[in-house]
């Protein structure tokens, strides 16, 4: 019978619009690119890659986030950004300013940023090269790519290896419990935002008195 595609997967009305929403985006984004030359370090320039579940912080939490970790880290602090690109490039966007920062990233297109960029994979999480000293950062900011207890567990190994004390995560609101059992964070008021929805309410959590409440 002719009308057998039942197996053909039917994205939903909602998803292609979506979809032709993104489309449109990357269309104007290549063109603003071309148009006016290019900041190498906006978001635009890489793009989120979903099979890596990636899913980038709109501008204003990006930028929220970045200015947070600034006052956190305070005057000549060192930043690290676990699996958290986005607040990473709004960091190198404020250049010059009196700190320092580090992007530990699966993602090998972020090798881009030289020096700075760290290999990460959250399953082996002290593979990190000799010279990233223990606790030589004074805010880690972390954004774990899946929300699972393992690989929360796993990525906290990391930012407890990495902090001197500061913890800003981001992850979802289902990750309260286990956010407080492996790093004793606390959930802000602040709610972060995503350039595309997410179905997962997502919160940021710090062990710190910070300004996101």
């Amino acid at each position: 019978k002719m009308d057998d595609d039942d197996d053909v997967p039917q994205l939903s009305s909602h998803a292609l619009a979506a979809l032709q929403e993104f489309y449109l985006e990357q269309q104007q984004r290549e063109g603003t690119k071309t148009s006016q030359g290019f900041n190498q370090y906006s978001i635009g320039s890489i793009e989120e890659d979903w099979q890596l579940s990636q899913f980038w912080y709109s501008d204003e939490t990006a930028l929220c986030i970045a200015n947070e970790a600034v006052v956190a880290a305070g005057k000549g602090g060192r930043i690290a950004c676990v699996s958290a690109p986005s607040v990473y490039q709004k960091l190198k966007e404020q250049g010059g300013k009196d700190f320092s920062v580090c992007i530990l990233e699966y993602d090998r297109r972020f090798s881009v940023y030289g020096e700075e960029f760290i290999f990460y994979d959250y399953n082996h999480p002290l593979n990190l090269p000799e010279n990233l000293l223990p606790h030589s950062f004074d805010i880690v900011i972390a954004d774990p790519p899946y929300l699972s207890e393992e690989c929360l567990q796993k990525t906290a190994e990391t930012i407890k290896y990495l902090t001197k004390g500061k913890i800003l995560l981001c992850t979802g609101a289902i990750m309260e419990e286990q956010a407080a059992k492996h790093l004793g964070v606390k959930i802000c008021k602040f709610i972060p935002k995503h350039s595309r929805n997410l179905a997962n309410e997502f919160r940021c959590y710090v062990n710190y008195a910070s300004g996101l409440d």
